[in-house]
């Protein structure tokens, strides 16, 4: 009797790990997102003096598919800054002339991206002062929304990575840059602050929002943004 229910557990035990392996084999693979666009700064001819600090515009963004938005007055105050293809000091924006609130974005021109599930933000940010860089996006109703995530008090550019799943979101006003209510949470009047389970899976343009004015030129208070790479699911418009 021994040998027998020794035989039926030994017999149980190898199924069950058949079953657990064949569930293993049959589950899909998990796969990083794939890069949906790229935010690279360039040089254009018109901005040949490398003297010169210049209002950045759409063609210093490399890939021309790639659409550039500025919110606020203030966005048409910052400038140019560093060398292309300079490792030591690469090129991009710096907004320390910034003399108020305000939010650069990026989309694709053809597509929303979805940025649910493995889908990730890569930035090279640095920052002076109290000033903190922190991640906006534009959904598909439109909406123009403003993250609790920061970087902030950077000694040089860093390279950084996120993901927007567990951010908390507030509406911004896109003409002030300044962050407004969205209206109360079903059964609780306290909550109006935050949009509540924006849906990320349709996302027209994604960036960055300075929310003070910078000090104006040397070592003050401003932020600097390099190169922008977004990983998710492209969805057509």
């Amino acid at each position: 009797m021994m040998v027998e229910n020794s035989s039926k557990l030994l017999v149980g035990l190898l199924a069950g790990s058949m079953l657990c392996a064949f569930a293993q084999q049959a589950a899909p693979p998990v796969s990083a997102a794939s890069l949906a666009f790229k935010v690279e700064w360039v040089r254009p001819a018109n901005q040949e003096d490398t003297k010169v600090r210049y209002m950045p515009v759409q063609q210093n963004i490399a890939d021309p598919n790639v659409i550039m938005t500025f919110y606020g007055k203030a966005a048409k105050q910052i400038l140019t800054t560093g060398a292309p293809g300079s490792k030591e000091t690469p090129y991009g924006v710096w907004a320390g002339t910034a003399e108020g609130p305000f939010a650069v974005t990026f989309k694709r021109k053809d597509s929303y991206v979805d940025m649910t599930g493995l889908a990730n933000i890569r930035w090279f940010t640095k920052t002076s002062g109290f000033h903190a860089i922190r991640p906006v996006i534009k959904l598909a109703n439109g909406n123009l929304l403003v993250g609790d995530l920061t970087f902030e008090s950077m000694a040089k550019l860093s390279l950084n990575e996120f993901s927007l799943l567990n951010i908390r979101w507030i509406k911004l006003d896109p003409e002030r840059v300044v962050t407004v209510p969205s209206g109360p949470a079903p059964g609780n009047p306290n909550t109006g602050i935050w949009v509540t389970n924006p849906d990320l899976s349709k996302i027209d343009e994604i960036g960055f929002v300075d929310l003070i004015p910078g000090s104006g030129h040397g070592q003050g208070g401003y932020i600097q943004v390099g190169g922008i790479e977004v990983y998710g699911k492209t969805v057509a418009r």
